[in-house]
This record gives structure tokens, C-alpha cells and sequence, in this order.
């Protein structure tokens, strides 16, 4: 189990994996975020749930910061890996004679995405924290929706979200068809799995951009 967990497949197969689970989570968040455009009431009753449910917070929520840290610590065994192994950098990109751009450069899109997740967790996670265990103010089922168009408020925060989208459509258009190739996934469904792999990249990060935008030029007015 040990030489298996340290071979280069195992470590492709455990980055894909928690790559997908994170995909998973990924459409999850955009589904409730995205009715805060829709129906502000809808947001804030899913939102709540997401905020006081035991099973939501005390099980799911560790698994998916665990699956945050492996995913990410995982790349950047490979990338040192890849690194080591090839000896020296590529010099020059000579169009298909090495591999695409963003492949050859995923480690760069994930330090951003990495940083991006470190802003989105002091935005909302930092803050709903303190809200319970530290301020312990009284639960308010109607509090999110205000509380997420009041982050998007500040232009700069705005343009980092974008931003971070962006590449973070990068990352996946690369990474979740890659994901099931690590797995050793090649049927007649692969062709469909890409494609579907390739729209979702775009739609989902598009969507949350658009999720950002929105608020910030429609702030409430008290």
C-alpha cells in the first residue's frame, strides 16, 4: 500500500479523484448561488441550511476542506515531479511539438484558484464563523443575501472574482477531461464525457463571474 500511494498513477488517480469530488461541489455551489439572482428568499432558506445543519457542517465541510488540501498538495508533488524528472524546462513552445499552454501550465492556474479559495473562505467562511462561535449573534435565516451582495459591493473585490474565474475556467477546461483519462476512463462515452467535461469549464466559472457582476451593479438600497 505504500509503494502504490507513492507511485506517480496513485497520485494521478487521488488528484483526479478529489478533482472530481471538487467539480461535484463546485456545480452544488453554483446551484445555490446562483438563486441569488433568481429568488433572494431561496438563497437565504438554502443558505441557511448549508450554515446550521449538522450533518452539512460537521461531516461534509471537513471532507471538503480535506479534499482541498490533497487535491492541491498532490499537484504540486506532480508538478515537482514532472520537473525533476524532465530535467530542464521548456525552452521555447513550439505549438503541438510540446503540450497546450494551459496543460504546461496548470501549476500557475492553480496557485491563483488557491489563492482565490483563500479570499472566498475569509469572504464567507472566515465570516459566518465568527458569526456563531465568536460574536454569537442570533440566527437569522434572512441575513445572506444581503451579506453576499454587500461583499461584491468594493470594485476591486469584484475584479478579483472575475479574474479568478477566468482562470479558473482555465483549470478545469484542462483538468476535468483530464481527470477521467488519470482513471484510465477510454469507451465510447469519452468523446460525450470531454465535451460535456469542456462546456462545463465555461458555463460554471461564466456563471459565477456573472453571480459577481450582478451584485455589484445592483447593490440594495436601505
Amino acid at each position: 500500500m505504500s509503494g502504490l500511494i507513492k507511485s506517480s498513477l496513485a497520485r494521478k488517480v487521488v488528484m483526479a479523484l478529489s478533482g472530481l469530488f471538487l467539480v461535484f461541489f463546485l456545480a452544488q455551489h453554483f446551484t445555490i448561488n446562483i438563486t441569488s439572482v433568481i429568488d433572494p428568499e431561496t438563497f437565504n432558506t438554502w443558505s441557511h441550511f448549508m450554515g446550521y445543519n449538522p450533518l452539512v457542517q460537521y461531516l461534509l465541510q471537513p471532507i471538503l476542506i480535506a479534499g482541498v488540501i490533497i487535491h492541491f498538495v498532490m499537484g504540486f508533488i506532480l508538478e515537482f515531479q514532472n520537473r525533476s524528472a524532465r530535467g530542464v524546462s521548456y525552452v521555447k513552445y513550439k505549438g503541438s511539438a510540446n503540450a497546450p499552454w494551459v496543460s504546461r501550465n496548470m501549476i500557475y492556474s492553480g496557485l491563483v484558484v488557491l489563492a482565490f479559495l483563500g479570499l472566498h473562505f475569509y469572504d464567507f467562511w472566515v465570516h459566518e464563523m465568527s458569526y456563531k462561535y465568536i460574536d454569537v449573534l442570533p440566527e437569522d435565516p434572512t441575513r445572506y443575501h444581503a451579506e453576499t451582495v454587500e461583499k461584491f459591493a468594493p470594485f476591486w473585490r469584484t475584479v478579483i472574482y472575475v479574474i479568478s474565474f477566468v482562470l479558473l475556467s482555465l483549470h478545469l477546461w484542462h483538468g476535468f477531461a483530464s481527470s477521467f483519462q488519470s482513471m484510465g476512463l477510454n469507451n465510447k462515452y469519452t468523446p460525450a464525457i470531454k465535451t460535456f467535461a469542456k462546456i462545463f469549464a465555461v458555463v460554471i466559472p461564466l456563471g459565477f463571474a456573472f453571480i459577481a457582476l450582478y451584485h455589484h451593479l445592483n447593490p440594495i438600497t436601505h
